[in-house]
């Protein structure tokens, strides 16, 4: 199944160039066809070309479905950035594709990167949800430095995963919970001032393994031990 996203949907459905010669050139669809729709909150639609014009092509909605999310917990994911940039859009896109409901990128005082192209991960965000069938967009935040995020108040089971030697559980070990918020740290890891500024907040001491982990697997590795424990 193809599927478009369509963040207003109306009776009437106008596709953008880039996605009218996808669907008519690509495709090949013509009138009469029929395309599928996401807005990205559970909605699922179907849509009928009217007009399969290259540049402007109409369709026309014909009928309506609210998905279930395909995963049952909220899982916010607050990861440091990294350095080369591929390897955290990476782990964007394979977040979507195991289930993620809500992405930070906090700036720590060992980060390499502290500037972040917000528009760029969402689009990388919208591809991957649509290429791998889920009818939910996760929510992608500005960045923010992490002493501040860490005013926030939150919901449900909150961890820091990092790699000093002192105590902690195992992640997989932990009891699942409906909402959970786990925070991951730049290559150099959190500082020590940082890990016992969170653990002040209730965060809980994590380990992800025996291995000394990247940043980005780091992060795909509790998104998938999350998904699994539940």
């Amino acid at each position: 199944m193809q599927l478009f996203y369509l963040q207003n949907p109306e009776k009437e459905i106008i596709l953008s160039a880039e996605e009218s010669k996808h669907a008519t050139k690509v495709l090949r669809k013509k009138e009469g066809d029929i395309l599928n729709f996401t807005d990205g909150k559970g909605g699922f639609y179907k849509a009928e070309i009217t007009v399969a014009d290259t540049r402007k092509c109409r369709l026309e909605i014909v009928s309506t479905e609210q998905k279930p999310k395909q995963h049952n917990y909220h899982l916010h994911m607050a990861i440091a950035p990294t350095k080369n940039i591929d390897r955290f859009e990476w782990f964007l896109e394979k977040a979507t594709e195991i289930g993620i409901d809500e992405i930070t990128p906090i700036i720590c005082s060992r980060s390499e990167r502290k500037v972040l192209k917000t528009e760029r991960c969402n689009r990388i965000l919208l591809s991957a949800m649509k290429q791998s069938l889920k009818f939910h967009l996760p929510k992608m935040n500005e960045a923010i430095i992490l002493k501040d995020f860490l005013k926030q108040d939150f919901e449900g089971n909150k961890y820091i995963a990092h790699c000093e030697d002192e105590e902690k559980t195992e992640l997989r070990k932990e009891e699942k919970a409906e909402k959970t918020l786990i925070l991951i740290g730049p290559e150099g890891d959190f500082s020590n001032a940082e890990i016992e500024i969170a653990l002040q907040n209730q965060f809980k001491a994590v380990s992800l393994g025996k291995s000394r982990l990247r940043t980005e697997t780091a992060g795909l590795l509790a998104v998938h031990t999350i998904n699994i424990k539940n």
